[in-house]
């Protein structure tokens, strides 16, 4: 998948200063995600990251033993933050409505975030790499059986079709949010998460606590 990002970027001139471990670890993966939204996972370098990182480069595989690890890394981490938004989304009301629009909420504001972390996801190049995609299922798997908990409990439906409904949802909320974020003139995100979360909510809603029994006539 080609990347929208052509432009790399700015490296300084100066190298940097020594820090502790956990800091300098912290720093270049932040400057690691600067350049792999650029330039998507194939496009980068460990060279230029240790550029822009202003280390050596043994410096750089003194924390990370090469290019793979350092965005499994990193993108492990971004699937962390964006599952605690989801589970604080999911845990901070008792309100289903609310915790569907929280829901679809935190997908947009994770997709809006000026760090553009959501094109390791999405947009990295790395669809077929087999352990990225494991991290993607099982995120995704993860954040679908919590809201399957929730529709599970509240419609009485099995578990199993809850969580195709919890699939759906994250789907919906993810599907729109880059549609969103791709538009030049976008709707404010409040608007475009309220409606997509509404359309969300009339289809989880429409489900009863008790399954319908088959009419007269009709084979169960």
């Amino acid at each position: 998948m080609s990347h929208a990002h052509s432009s790399s970027p700015a490296a300084p001139h100066s190298r940097a200063k020594r820090l502790p471990r956990d800091e300098r670890r912290r720093q270049l993966l932040d400057c690691a995600l600067q350049v792999f939204v650029a330039k998507g996972y194939y496009g980068t370098s460990m060279d230029e990251i240790a550029e822009v990182a202003r280390v050596s480069k043994p410096v750089l595989y003194q924390h990370f033993p090469g290019k793979r690890e350092l965005f499994l890394d990193l993108l492990g981490t971004h699937l962390d933050q964006l599952q605690a938004m989801l589970t604080e989304a999911l845990e901070s009301t008792d309100d289903n409505k609310e915790r569907v629009t929280g829901t679809v909420t935190a997908f947009y504001e994770f997709i809006a975030r000026k760090d553009e972390a959501y094109r390791l996801l999405f947009a990295s190049g790395m669809d077929n790499d087999e352990e990225v995609e494991l991290l993607l299922t099982r995120f995704f798997d993860a954040v679908a059986a919590a809201i399957a908990e929730v529709i599970a409990e509240d419609t009485g439906q099995p578990m199993v079709a809850a969580r195709m409904l919890g699939h759906g949802l994250i789907g919906m909320a993810v599907t729109s949010a880059r549609h969103w974020i791709s538009l030049s003139e976008r709707p404010d995100m409040e608007v475009s998460s309220e409606i997509t979360a509404r359309l969300a909510w009339r289809g989880i809603s429409g489900f009863p606590l008790e399954p319908e029994l088959p009419s007269a006539g009709q084979t169960a």
